[in-house]
Order: C-alpha cells, then sequence, then structure tokens
C-alpha cells in the first residue's frame, strides 16, 4: 500500500494528457497500466471471493506451490515482455481516462481487498486458495507477493512511459 501511495504520488506531477499518452513504441499509457494492474488485482479478488464462497475443501500450501509463487517472481523482474492474459489485456482496457477515478478504483479495490483479508481466518493465508492465470495455485500469500511484484514491475513500465510523455 506504501509503494502505491508512492507510485500515485508521483502521478500527480503530470497532466492528463502526459497519463493518457501512449509510448512511441505503441504500448500502454501510465493510466492503462493502472487499469491493468486493478484488473488483475480486482479480478483476482474476485476469484478468490467466488471460490471460498462454494466452501470448497482447501489443500494446504506445499512446496509446489511456494515454487510456483518464486517462479513468478522471478519472472516478473525479468526485462521480458509477457502478453497479459484476455481478461488484463488490451482489450480490456480504456483508451482513455482520468487520473482522479482511476486512482479513486485502485484505492477502493486495495480498500476490498484489505477488508476481505481482515475478515479470513488465519489459516487461509497458508492453503491453496488462489489461481494465477500462467503460474497456477498457490497461497494467499503469493497471491500477495505477486500483486507486489506486479505493481513493481509495471510502476517501472509508468515512469518510463511517463518520462516519454513529458519529453
Amino acid at each position: 500500500d506504501e509503494e502505491l501511495k508512492q507510485l500515485l504520488q508521483s502521478c500527480e506531477a503530470y497532466t492528463e494528457e502526459q497519463l493518457n499518452q501512449r509510448p512511441a513504441d505503441g504500448g500502454w499509457s501510465a493510466l492503462q497500466v493502472m487499469h491493468h494492474l486493478i484488473l488483475a488485482e480486482g479480478g483476482s479478488l474476485g476469484y478468490v471471493r467466488k471460490k471460498l464462497g462454494s466452501k470448497p475443501e482447501l489443500n494446504r500450501a506445499g512446496p509446489g506451490a511456494f515454487f510456483r509463487s518464486a517462479m513468478l517472481k522471478v519472472f516478473l523482474t525479468l526485462p521480458k515482455k509477457y502478453k497479459a492474459p484476455k481478461v488484463v489485456g488490451d482489450d480490456m482496457l480504456p483508451e482513455r481516462s482520468a487520473f482522479s477515478d482511476t486512482q479513486a478504483e485502485w484505492l477502493k479495490v486495495r480498500q476490498d481487498l484489505r477488508d476481505f483479508l481482515a475478515a479470513l481466518p488465519d489459516d487461509h493465508f497458508h492453503m491453496e486458495i488462489y489461481k494465477h492465470p500462467r503460474a497456477g495455485r498457490m497461497s494467499l500469500l503469493g497471491m500477495m507477493r505477486f500483486f507486489r511484484t506486479h505493481q513493481q514491475r509495471h510502476a517501472g513500465q509508468i515512469e518510463r512511459t511517463l518520462a516519454e510523455a513529458s519529453k
């Protein structure tokens, strides 16, 4: 949350035009990157809510889940482009948006996530509840590690995009 706060504060120095400007290589604008992150976090929360709502039999996250989480972190720190899953990709991102609306939406998703996690029993954090679209099943702790690494990866993308937009 602190990293998100810093990212959002740094974006306040830019105009709506700069925040909506796509880079020369045709990538996402800073606000599109933010919407991608909102969709990823909100979709993940929705998945976990739905899964737990059906009262499934949960398996304890073992070495495999930890390995998948660790490998996901490694892949996200590599300087390689990955195609986003369709549910959080190009077709789902607005062409233009307002920073204030985007910020409010992201902060709402984060608050919903905090509220949801705070209400869960402690043992749920070590169960295979979350399913990443590419890495597979992992614990809620693995999901949170993914959120952080994913946000850090895209914060760099946002910084590069805004540096280009402010030239």
